[in-house]
Parts: structure tokens; C-alpha cells; sequence
């Protein structure tokens, strides 16, 4: 457990923009009193959102019905561009922040709240536009028919992950169906799901804070499905018209998928003939110590993730890799730059128009402040890990823990600890999948530092901020 950490100078250090300027919340008590509600009228579709427990800032709100021939997904996104006109010290603002950025201790949200938390939030049982996509499904899972325009809607209930992981509601009877239906299709087009767990800081009850490893529940893992539906639809609708900005990520290289098929054999992971690597992972279970450390070595087939804008040609590579089709960011917009403006550019097209000259100007821009915020919110995650890491240990220098080894080069290795959500260096080559002991040698929050040594071993390397041996996608 830990004390009172100081988690706004990790905010800080990384340059995360804190209040927002009088103008900008000015401009958005503004527009939070008018609220723009379009003509056509969804508010008889029984929406819900789902969304962790006690989340404010509700981007989408899903309806799921059975059709003669498959299946009708409504999905409703917040309209923010329809607070947020271009040019407008609201949408500034968002530009220089890019994101929301999560901290143990609350969110810097990429909007105001009075926005984000509120007026364009899907609250349940308030009116509120949306952008509403209608996607039919025939009865395989596959794409027959995209509507796409504003309405306004208004939904009948907040749900959370976990309560709807204890009892599936009546609302929502037919996600465990569409959501398998749609993970089967994934890996018929190559996607690759790497599903490890994710280090998590979370409150002790001490007062302070601890840090576990959280994998996705099946309905995360369900409800992600609708979001990724929703944005290849937009990727589609993006690419015909010729305009656009999409989420990709080259295809798996040839070598990488060699190199981790030769891995599986030592790590008792069985590689069909003919498999590819999305079908392998897919049956892997993360708590099992060979698999982690399998899983670990897939993170290397999904790297090179980029916003790309075009207006024209297509780009050559328009493709997302770990999706296994074209795909773009449009279903989160009170938490992401990028989503308001790949969203305006599908409502456009949809309509059978073409985006504003405005709107086609500021796509190229995209990319880079998306990955000005990424980076960002990357240093910020991995230095509260480390700083949490580090306190949760301090005290402990010289015990020995009982670890897996995740992987390991020529000098050193990353372990996982057995019994507490840890993962660091360790000095010397070990074997990926092993259980070993290895001795606390350092962990000081000062210098969010923690090093360890395996018994027995040679000289101590470290791990500092940023120096992490896994990488999540």
C-alpha cells in the first residue's frame, strides 16, 4: 500500500494542460445553455450505455435488435461537433490537449466538463444529440447496410462492466451473440487481439493506493466489438469518398511472425499449420506463465500504429493491422481530439456532401497533435506505474519474490511478480516462461526506480521510468 502520492507533478513533468482559460469556459456555458438538437427524432430507441462504474463522460449509447436476416446495431455517439464549431476557442483548446489523460486521482479532460460531463454526455434520460449510426448484419456478422446522421436521443439507462458481467439485461440479451459473432469475423480477417492484462493503480483501503492487473471482461471484450464495427464502417465510408484521417497500423511483418512462431514450441504453445497469429493468441490464456510470456513477444507484430490523414488518393497502406481491415477513431469524441473530426467527415458523406473546406484543412494537422497527446499520456501512465510500483515496495529492499520471466536479451530480463502486480528488470539472460526468485534490490519513489537481481545472479541492472519490458497495445 501506499501513502498520499503526488500525482499532478507527473502531470506537470509531462507538459498535461491543467485549468482551462476564462474564454473557453465562457464559450462552453455558452453553448451547454442552447443545446442543438437536430430535427430527426430517435428518442423512441431504447438506448443504454455502458461505461465503467461511476464514468461521467458518456461518448456511446448501443441498441441491439434481430432483424429477418441478422441483426440491427444502433449506435449513438455524442455530437460533440455540434458544441464545438471549428475555429472556436473550445476546439483550441482541444487541439493543444488531444485527450483525456486518466490519473488515479481524476481525469484532465480534453473538454470542459460542463461539456464532457454533462451537456454532451449521454446521461441517461436526458435529451442530447447524437450522431446515430444504424449498421445492419446479416446472419454471419458480416455488413449489409450503414445509416448515418444526427438525431436526437436520449437513453433509458447508465450500465457499468461489472454489473452487466454478473446478469446480462434484457437491454442488452443479444451482446454476448453479436459480440462472439463479431470476434469470429476478426479472426477470419486476421485481427490480432493480443487480451493481456494492463497495470492498474488502484485506491487502497488505507487511504492510499495499490496496483493490480486488470484483464477485459468478456462484455468489455463485447462492447469493444461494437465500437470497432462502428469505426470500420467509418474507415469505409472515408476511403469511397476520398477523404478522411484513419487509424493504422501496418500489417504484421513476415519476419516478426517467424521469429514468434519458432518461439511458441518452447513455450508450450501449439501453432497449427496454416494458423495465423490472431487464431494462436486467441486461444492462449494470460494467467498461464509461457503463454504471458508468448503474448509479451506478440506485442512485437503490432507496432507503427499512426494517424493518417488523405484527401484523394487513398493512403498506400490504409489497413489496421490488429483489426485486420481499414479503420478509424470515431466513437469516442469526449475523450479524443481526432474522433469529432473523422465524425463531421462522416456525417458529410453520409449525406451524399462533401466536408467543408474548413474541416478538409485541418485533417493533415491531425496526426501530429494526436501523437504530441499520445506521448504524453504514455509518459504520464508509465510514470505513475512506476512511482506506485516503487512505494508499494519501498521497505522491501533485500526480500526475495517469487517471479515469471517475460522475456530476456543478452544482459538482462523483465519479470512479473508472482504475488504482487509488479513488472520490472532483472539482471542477467533468463528463460522467458520460467518461475524464478528474484531479490529486491532497490525501490525508491523518489526516483520512481525499482531494481531487481536473481538470486544468485551477477551485476544489478535497472529499471527506471520508461524502461518497461512489455509493451501493451
Amino acid at each position: 500500500m501506499s501513502g498520499p502520492l503526488d500525482f499532478a507533478a507527473i502531470r506537470a513533468e509531462a507538459g498535461v494542460p491543467d485549468e482551462f482559460p476564462a474564454d473557453v469556459l465562457a464559450e462552453a456555458d455558452r453553448v451547454a445553455a442552447d443545446l442543438p438538437l437536430p430535427d430527426h427524432d430517435a428518442t423512441d430507441l431504447p438506448l443504454v450505455t455502458i461505461d465503467p462504474a461511476g464514468a461521467r463522460d458518456l461518448d456511446q449509447a448501443v441498441h441491439l435488435a434481430r432483424t429477418a436476416s441478422g441483426y440491427r446495431v444502433s449506435y449513438a455517439i455524442a455530437d460533440v461537433g455540434a458544441f464545438v464549431p471549428l475555429g472556436s476557442a473550445i476546439d483550441v483548446e482541444a487541439r493543444r490537449r488531444g485527450q483525456t489523460v486518466y490519473s488515479p486521482d481524476g481525469r484532465t479532460p480534453l473538454h470542459p466538463p460542463q461539456l464532457s460531463e454533462r451537456a454532451a454526455s449521454l446521461l441517461p434520460g436526458q435529451l442530447r444529440p447524437a450522431a446515430l449510426w444504424t449498421i445492419d448484419l446479416d446472419a454471419d456478422g458480416e455488413v449489409t447496410a450503414v445509416d448515418l446522421r444526427r438525431a436526437r436521443v436520449r437513453s433509458r439507462a447508465q450500465l457499468d462492466y461489472e454489473s452487466v458481467g454478473a446478469q446480462v439485461p434484457a437491454e442488452l440479451e443479444l451482446l454476448p451473440e453479436i459480440g462472439r459473432l463479431l470476434q469470429a469475423r476478426a479472426r477470419d480477417r486476421g485481427a490480432i487481439e493480443l487480451g493481456t492484462p494492463s497495470q492498474e493503480v488502484e485506491p487502497g483501503p488505507d487511504g492510499g493506493w495499490t496496483i493490480a492487473f486488470r484483464g477485459q471482461s468478456d462484455v468489455e471484450g463485447w462492447n469493444a466489438q461494437i465500437s470497432l464495427l462502428t469505426g470500420r464502417c467509418a474507415a469505409r465510408l472515408m476511403l469511397d469518398g476520398g477523404v478522411g484521417v484513419l487509424r493504422t497500423l501496418p500489417p504484421a511483418d513476415p519476419g516478426a511472425v517467424d521469429t514468434l512462431r519458432r518461439l511458441a514450441p518452447g513455450l508450450g504453445v501449439d501453432w497449427p499449420d496454416g494458423a495465423g497469429p490472431g487464431d494462436v493468441i486467441a486461444g492462449l490464456d494470460p494467467s498461464r506463465p509461457r503463454h504471458a510470456a508468448f503474448l509479451d513477444a506478440a506485442a512485437s507484430l503490432l507496432r507503427g500504429a499512426a494517424y493518417t490523414a488523405f484527401d484523394g488518393p487513398p493512403p498506400a497502406q490504409p489497413g489496421h493491422g490488429g483489426v485486420g481491415a481499414p479503420y478509424a477513431h470515431v466513437t469516442a469524441p469526449l475523450r479524443r481530439l481526432v474522433d469529432r473530426f473523422g465524425t463531421e467527415v462522416c456525417l458529410a458523406l453520409a449525406a451524399g456532401e462533401q466536408p467543408s473546406a474548413e474541416l478538409r484543412a485541418a485533417l493533415p494537422e491531425l496526426p501530429g497533435l494526436m501523437a504530441a497527446s499520445d506521448r504524453r499520456t504514455r509518459e504520464v501512465e508509465r510514470a505513475v506505474i512506476d512511482l506506485v510500483e516503487a512505494t508499494v515496495l519501498a521497505g522491501r529492499v533485500g526480500e526475495v519474490f517469487d517471479a515469471v520471466v517475460l522475456d530476456a536479451d543478452e544482459k538482462r530480463s523483465t519479470v512479473v511478480l508472482s504475488d504482487l502486480a509488479v513488472q520490472a528488470r532483472c539482471d542477467g539472460r533468463l528463460t522467458p516462461g520460467a518461475r524464478v526468485s528474484v531479490r529486491l534490490v532497490t525501490a525508491d519513489p523518489a526516483t520512481r526506480t525499482v531494481r531487481f537481481a536473481a538470486t544468485g545472479n551477477g551485476p544489478i541492472i535497472g529499471h527506471r521510468r520508461g524502461q518497461k519490458g512489455c509493451s501493451q497495445s
